[in-house]
């Protein structure tokens, strides 16, 4: 499994501060970097016509105890650039090996 690991992402965390004035500001800082295998998947698409214009990506990681807080509502996912919204994560049976993360673009 280590040679399929050959790309690279970080997992961002949703932290919220306060201003000087004590408005509450939404931000997102660097929470963990790692190697991944990446898989995607094709738009949905009907004869000629795009249903619907996302691209589901599946990342598979080593296991981690930095991971294992992984939640679909207080992370996200950069790659090369781009940021992605974790939908589900699977745990693969709890065998500690690996972690599986389904996301899509990210739509703040």
């Amino acid at each position: 499994m280590i040679d399929r690991l050959n790309e690279k992402i970080t997992f961002q965390k949703n932290a919220i501060s306060s201003d000087e004035f004590g408005n509450r500001i939404q931000d997102w800082e660097d929470y963990f970097t790692c190697w991944c295998y990446v898989d995607t998947r094709p738009k949905n698409e009907s004869g000629d016509v795009v249903i619907k214009d996302e691209r589901s990506i599946t990342f598979e990681v080593r296991f981690c105890s930095a991971l294992q807080a992984i939640t679909s509502t207080e992370y996200r996912v950069k790659f090369h650039d781009e940021l992605y919204g974790i939908e589900s994560v699977d745990m693969m049976n709890w065998s500690r090996k690996s972690i599986k993360i389904l996301c899509g673009r990210w739509r703040p």
